[in-house]
C-alpha cells in the first residue's frame, strides 16, 4: 500500500510582519466563499471589475485552503533552494533566452538591475502538468503535493476570478474560463522565488530596487501573501504603495493578457520590489505564485461583443491583425527580460523596449 505520511519538508520558519508604518495600497479584499451562488457572483463582480480598473491588484480571502495547507506550500516552497546543490541546478535551469519558457529554475544574476548590479533572486517553475519535465530529486518527492495545489488554485481561485471577471466585462462567465484549459497546451506555472539580501553597495546603485517596476505578462497572477515587505505597485497618482500582508490571503494582480483581452479596460498594474524595510532587511524572501496565461493559440485581442467594451472608449495596443497570439507574446516577454537593451525615456524614470511590435515599459 502507498504511505499515507507526507514527505518531511524542513519547516520554512516566516519572520514577523514589519512594524514599520508603510504608505499601503487600499485594495479591495474579495470574500470568494460569496461566489457560490449567481447573487454573490454580481455583488463580487462588481467589486473586482471596479478593483482592476483602478489598482489593477486585490485580495482574496477564503479561498479554500486553511492556514496549516499555506504553510505546507511554502515549506515545499524552499525545497528547490535550501535541499539542491548548485551543480544540481544547473542541469534544470530554464531555457529562457533560447525558449522563452521559465520552466525549470531562474538563477540568481540573470537580470540586470541597474548600474551593473545583477538580481539577487532565484526562482523555480513547475508546468501545471508536472510531468512535463525532470525535477531535481529533492523536489520529486512532492511533485504530488504540487500538482494538487496547481489544480487547486487552478480550478477554486483562478476559474472563480475568471468568472467574475467575464460579468464585469457583461460576457457570459465562462467566456475567459474556456481560455485558460487546465490540460491545454501553455505555460500556466507554479512559482516558487526566493530574494536574498544585498549589499549596501548594490543598494545604493540601484536606489533600493530588486526588481524594476513591470507588468506580468499572463492574464492572472496568484500571490500567497508573506510577512517579509518589498512589493510595491505604482498608483494613478505615479505614487508607488506597499503591498500589505494580510495571513493567509492571496494577492491577485491583472497582466499583459488580460489588458489585451480587454482593450485596457482592466489594467496591467506596474509593480516592483524594493528592499524590505528595516526592521526585516536580513531576512529571505520566500514567495509562492502561480501565473495564468491563456492557451498558447489564443490570439489576444479585445472582447469585441462585450457590451461593457462596446459602451467605453476601449485603448487595444495593437490593430487586431498583428496582435500576437498567447505564446508568442509570453516566449518574447520571457526571452527579453533582463536581457535586453532598454531605451531610457524622459527624465530617465522609465525604459522601454519593443516586444512583437508592443512598447513594453520599465520603471526604474
Amino acid at each position: 500500500m502507498p504511505s499515507l505520511t507526507a514527505p518531511y519538508a524542513p519547516p520554512h520558519l516566516s519572520p514577523s510582519p514589519t512594524q514599520e508604518k508603510l504608505d499601503y495600497a487600499e485594495l479591495a479584499v474579495i470574500d470568494l466563499s460569496k461566489a457560490q451562488d449567481a447573487q454573490g457572483r454580481a455583488e463580487l463582480a462588481v467589486q473586482v471589475s471596479q478593483a482592476m480598473q483602478t489598482h489593477g491588484f486585490f485580495y482574496v480571502v477564503n479561498h479554500g485552503y486553511t492556514s496549516a495547507q499555506t504553510d505546507r506550500m511554502f515549506d515545499i516552497a524552499d525545497v528547490p533552494f535550501s535541499a539542491v546543490e548548485s551543480d544540481e541546478k544547473l542541469l534544470y535551469t530554464a531555457k529562457m533566452k533560447e525558449n522563452g519558457s521559465y520552466q525549470g529554475y531562474k538563477p540568481k544574476s540573470y537580470w540586470h538591475i541597474d548600474n551593473g548590479v545583477h538580481d539577487q533572486l532565484e526562482h523555480y517553475n513547475i508546468n501545471r502538468d508536472v510531468t512535463k519535465r525532470q525535477h531535481p530529486e529533492a523536489v520529486r518527492p512532492f511533485l504530488g503535493e504540487i500538482e494538487a495545489f496547481a489544480r487547486h488554485v487552478h480550478f477554486n481561485v483562478l476559474h472563480p476570478v475568471l468568472r467574475l471577471l467575464a460579468l464585469g466585462l457583461e460576457l457570459p462567465e465562462d467566456a475567459l474560463v474556456d481560455l485558460h484549459g487546465f490540460s491545454s497546451v501553455g505555460e500556466t506555472y507554479v512559482r516558487f522565488m526566493k530574494y536574498y539580501p544585498r549589499s549596501e553597495e548594490d543598494e545604493l546603485k540601484t536606489k533600493n530596487v530588486w526588481l524594476k517596476g513591470h507588468s506580468d505578462f499572463g492574464t492572472i497572477t496568484v500571490l500567497y501573501s508573506q510577512p517579509v515587505a518589498g512589493l510595491q505597485i505604482l498608483g494613478q497618482d505615479g505614487q508607488w504603495k506597499w503591498i500589505k500582508h494580510i495571513e493567509n490571503a492571496l494577492v491577485i494582480n491583472a497582466g499583459d493578457a488580460l489588458e489585451f483581452l480587454s482593450g485596457g479596460y482592466y489594467r496591467a498594474t506596474i509593480h516592483r520590489v524594493v528592499q524590505p524595510p528595516v526592521d526585516q532587511q536580513n531576512y529571505t524572501r520566500l514567495g509562492l505564485f502561480y501565473f495564468a496565461m491563456t492557451d498558447d493559440q489564443v490570439k489576444l485581442v479585445p472582447f469585441s461583443e462585450s457590451p461593457v467594451l462596446q459602451r467605453v472608449s476601449i485603448t487595444p495596443r495593437f490593430n487586431d491583425a498583428d496582435a500576437p497570439t498567447m505564446e508568442a507574446w509570453r516566449k518574447g516577454r520571457t526571452s527579453a527580460y533582463g536581457q535586453s537593451q532598454l531605451k531610457a525615456t524622459g527624465e530617465g524614470k522609465v525604459e522601454e523596449e519593443v516586444i512583437n511590435g508592443v512598447v513594453v515599459k520599465h520603471y526604474n
